[in-house]
């Protein structure tokens, strides 16, 4: 499993980003790109895109939510990080999770 997750999850989030041409790519960061997740470990995933903004955030936070994972998911815009330790940590640990191939 990667990121201690099922293929029909990533597959079922992955569907939910291709809805939105402005999502360049996702990555993934926290315990489950470290590898030492349990198995109700958040999914923390930051989004880059050019002109993403926070009301298309909150549709794919919505499109997520309605997937009913058995999961919670933390979905940030990488450019309005703030927080220098945070950013640190995403290039560190940071793992490619979706590519928009049309990009």
């Amino acid at each position: 499993m990667k990121f201690k997750l099922k293929e029909e999850t990533i597959n079922k989030i992955n569907q939910v980003f291709k809805k939105y041409d402005k999502v360049e790519k996702t990555i993934l960061y926290g315990s489950r790109a470290k590898g030492n997740a349990k198995y109700s470990s958040d999914i923390d995933l930051t989004l880059i895109g050019k002109n993403i903004n926070l009301k298309l955030l909150n549709k794919i936070s919505m499109d997520i939510d309605d997937l009913l994972l058995p999961y919670i998911t933390d979905l940030s815009i990488y450019h309005h990080i703030k927080n220098q330790d945070l950013i640190d940590h995403i290039s560190r640990v940071g793992k490619i999770f979706y590519t928009n191939v049309q990009k």
